[in-house]
């Protein structure tokens, strides 16, 4: 089943509940992908699991699959947001792209001082991150939220979330980041509590947002090595890091 055609549909999947398809996924899959009646195709829904099914109806501008077997049972991540100031459009895409792929529960784009993109567009990302979950097998799909500026973000944030701030301030220093991912209970997935990660601007971020980001009870600032990342790379560093001590790759 790795080379059928995977997709994911707002819509119950279970036995005996046929899945009518939007006009954009028939075309995507009679169109552009030249399927059939009788073809077998993996769906997803977020809530359901991952469903082999196959095609009952195929027409240019719509179409009805059949479930026919659960093929894996419904995951998800653990509880680790992603907030990242958005930078150049093909950047941010593969920020979200990497963020879906690497188990983020939520991804939240943040505006800070030094953000130089004002603007995002939250359905195209959300879009962005479907298709990433179609590409790289994952059950569930993360809500990207819209742009908030990081000091109302900030004005709202439960201590219960521990937060660990990427600063490349401190690029080459020693953050004791192991000690930091280590403490608190539980080893890892569910049990590894309510996490978020925040990755700055290309700009770096200010000194007033340092201040006030180093006083939080929750919040860490940590170094990801000796050199300054890209926000992109740092993004796929910190997620990594956070995955392989406390998320669900142990």
């Amino acid at each position: 089943m790795a080379n059928l055609v995977r997709l994911y549909v707002d819509h119950p999947l279970g036995a005996g509940q046929p899945i009518p398809l939007a006009r954009e996924q028939a075309h995507y899959l009679f169109g552009v992908m030249r399927l059939s009646v009788g073809a077998e195709v993996l769906l997803f829904n977020g809530r359901d699991g991952e469903w082999r099914v196959t095609v009952a109806e195929a027409g240019k501008r719509s179409g009805v699959l059949e479930p026919q077997e659960r093929t894996a049972p419904q995951d998800g991540p653990p509880d680790l947001w992603l907030l990242f100031a958005p930078v150049k459009k093909a950047r941010t895409d593969f920020i979200v792209e990497k963020a879906v792929e690497l188990g983020a529960r939520r991804i939240q784009p943040v505006q800070t001082e030094f953000t130089n993109s004002e603007r995002v567009r939250r359905d195209r990302l959300q879009a962005h991150a479907v298709e990433a979950a179609e590409q790289c097998g994952a059950t569930f799909v993360p809500e990207v939220g819209e742009l908030e500026k990081l000091p109302r973000l900030l004005d709202q944030w439960n201590d219960t979330r521990r937060l660990m701030f990427c600063d490349e301030g401190l690029a080459g220093a020693a953050a004791d980041l192991g000690d930091f991912l280590d403490s608190g209970s539980g080893s890892g997935g569910a049990e590894a509590g309510p996490w978020a990660i925040l990755i700055g601007p290309e700009g770096g971020f200010s000194d007033a947002e340092r201040q006030r980001l180093h006083g939080m009870e929750a919040a860490r600032a940590v170094s990801l090595g000796p050199r300054i990342l890209r926000a992109d790379t740092a993004a796929v560093a910190a997620l990594t890091l956070w995955q392989a001590t406390r998320g669900d790759w142990r």
